[in-house]
């Protein structure tokens, strides 16, 4: 019987993916809000909505260097030079003049009021004079200084901006729910935010298993493996935007195992491991997380899901504090698959990010593949948007185990447990993947 024939004969004793996501992250909270100054609130996840405590701009300012003046005066000017407002230049070299009565800088303060044919020389940023309702840009001017002529007159309002024109005070700048980014910070500065309330990134600690495996450096060895897994999902948890740790390998020593994970709890709000999660000799995780106290069940379930590549998956609570664990399989790409379909979720519940699942799309297959039956595969793949509109899925060569695959994807290819065979031109789901190159 070949491999795929096996899955499918074992498919009907699985759990549905589906089935085992939800019964998992509604085990979970987000963690508490926790009040930052705004230095360190990038990052990190709102965990109420935030308002404008102040309107932006806060007060009425040129948005541009030039000459803040009353455009009644300009007009009446112009008029009077013979040519009409908002042209782009003087006929006959006519202009309009005004006198210069001061000078205005994005650090003045002191109110001052504009007098009939007067203006004041402003930068970018400072305060208009009281009645000023234009500013003409210094190139439109021969820039003069106790007076200035101007060559082209603007539309009553251009070159300034009047408070809270972008951001009126008690607007809603952002959602519980919404990262916080550069950009974010600098709206809740503009408008008069110091600190926000959010949810703490997640610390998430990462254990490798196995008495085969070594560090890396080196090539791998008839008996010995190279610990590729800890690194990748330490990148992978990083990449979601937790504070992740990686503590390395810990032998197939139950006592080891067992202290190294009461020790992990102090510092964790996470705990990932990876390797152990079958039922063979040495599966040391599986073995210890279930063992039976006092007739009471282990801290952690393991269930086969019907999920390819990788069925066996763990998750529940070690230590006095509960602290979450999920466990995933020792074989790197089914390692780098369960992080996605479990671990990055449960990272973003966490964090009280929204949504917890990556983005997904509908793409025109562009080759025929077979999938086992009863299993639910994610396929590296390359997705790409096609000119006309919609996307397009290539899959990649050697199929969801192969890291190579997994390092060019951009994409993750789903088939269903119905789906045995995807033919070229039907439509599927496809994952998008983070890839910031």
């Amino acid at each position: 019987m070949t491999a795929t024939a096996d899955a499918e004969a074992a498919a009907n004793e699985l759990t549905p993916l589906a089935d085992y996501l939800g019964s998992v992250l509604r085990r979970l909270r987000a963690l508490p809000p926790l009040d930052l100054d705004l230095t360190q609130a990038y990052g990190n996840v709102l965990a109420e909505d935030v308002v404008a405590p102040h309107a932006y701009p806060a007060f009425d300012q040129a948005a541009v260097d030039g000459y803040a003046a009353r455009w009644d005066d300009i007009a009446a000017a112009a008029r009077n030079a013979g040519y009409a407002s908002g042209h782009g230049g003087s006929p006959g070299g006519r202009t309009v003049r005004l006198n210069v009565v001061g000078d205005l800088g994005a650090a003045s303060w002191r109110p001052v009021r504009l007098t009939p044919n007067a203006c004041f020389s402003v930068a970018a940023g400072a305060p208009l004079p009281v009645t000023a309702d234009v500013v003409v840009p210094v190139e439109w001017t021969d820039q003069g200084m106790a007076a200035v002529e101007i060559y082209r007159v603007p539309k009553r309002g251009y070159g300034l901006r009047r408070a809270g024109d972008e951001l009126p005070a008690g607007t809603l700048l952002a959602r519980a729910g919404t990262y916080v980014s550069p950009a974010l910070v600098a709206v809740f500065a503009a408008t008069g935010l110091g600190h926000v309330v959010v949810r703490p990134s997640p610390r998430v600690v990462i254990v490798a298993t196995g008495d085969e495996l070594v560090d890396v450096g080196r090539g791998s060895q008839p008996g010995q493996v190279v610990d590729a897994n800890s690194h990748a999902l330490t990148a992978a948890a990083a990449e979601v935007g937790a504070l992740a740790y990686r503590v390395g390998i810990c032998d197939d020593d139950p006592e080891a195992l067992r202290g190294l994970l009461e020790d992990q709890t102090l510092r964790a709000d996470l705990i990932i491991t990876t390797g152990g999660t079958g039922t063979g000799p040495g599966d040391m995780v599986r073995r210890v997380l279930t063992r039976r106290d006092g007739g009471r069940a282990g801290p952690v379930t393991f269930t086969e899901v019907a999920l390819y590549p990788g069925t066996a998956l763990g998750f529940g609570t070690v230590g006095a504090e509960e602290v979450p664990v999920v466990c995933l399989p020792g074989e790197p790409g089914a390692a780098m698959i369960g992080f996605e379909v479990l671990a990055r979720p449960a990272i973003n519940l966490l964090a009280g990010a929204e949504p917890v699942f990556r983005p997904s799309v509908r793409a025109h297959l562009l080759e025929t593949v077979t999938s086992p039956g009863g299993l639910r595969e994610f396929r590296p793949a390359h997705v790409a948007e096609r000119r006309g509109g919609g996307y397009t899925v290539q899959p990649l060569a050697g199929g969801p185990r192969t890291l190579s695959g997994l390092a060019e994807a951009n994409g993750l290819l789903v088939l269903g447990e119905r789906v045995t065979t995807a033919a070229a031109g039907s439509t599927v789901d496809v994952l998008l993947l983070d890839r910031r190159r």
